[in-house]
């Protein structure tokens, strides 16, 4: 990536991700992004991301901030933190090796949902929009898996979030159907 995301200028860039490939590659009994994805294919993924080291502390994404790129965390934990009604933030999360953050941003342009904060030190492979569209380009099938990919995230977030909604929604009426 030439124009390195901005919201990371903070961090330290350690270059493209093609030396990183089979720490990424180690990754995939735990992440849902890269679950079907070959090695050859996760070397080619490398080239169109570049890696960050962050030190405990460093925000990697800020909510309400605009965000064309996403995460893979290579190394390290990190919390997800969520405003509440008040502005204060709570930690709703900890996430750690392969787990990816901020890819809804980065589809569909709305701020982000949430602040991540490195707990220790961390290692992020970041892939932005224009790569993720170069990659659809000059490699249609790579870019369709990744797509594919998302889409599964995604659905299985919207069900588990859904399945939440109607427990709270349970545990607020007191189990009567049909109340609001």
């Amino acid at each position: 990536m030439n124009d390195r995301p901005q919201r990371l200028a903070h961090l330290e860039y350690l270059g493209d991700a093609t030396r990183f490939s089979a720490q990424l590659h180690a990754l995939i009994p735990r992440c849902a992004m890269l679950e079907n994805f070959s090695l050859a294919e996760v070397r080619l993924l490398a080239h169109f991301m570049d890696v960050y080291r962050a030190d405990p502390e460093n925000e990697l994404l800020r909510e309400g901030d605009g965000g064309d790129f996403m995460l893979m965390l290579i190394e390290g934990r990190v919390e997800v933190r969520k405003r509440d009604r008040s502005g204060e933030p709570r930690a709703i999360a900890t996430v750690e090796a392969g787990r990816t953050l901020g890819e809804m941003s980065m589809i569909d342009g709305e701020p982000r949902f949430a602040t991540c904060v490195a707990l220790e030190p961390c290692l992020v492979a970041a892939l932005d929009r224009e790569n993720l569209a170069r990659i659809i380009v000059e490699q249609p099938m790579l870019g369709a898996k990744i797509l594919m990919e998302f889409v599964l995230m995604l659905s299985q977030r919207l069900r588990l979030t859904s399945a939440r909604l109607i427990e709270a929604h349970e545990d607020w009426s007191g189990g009567v159907p049909g109340t609001l």
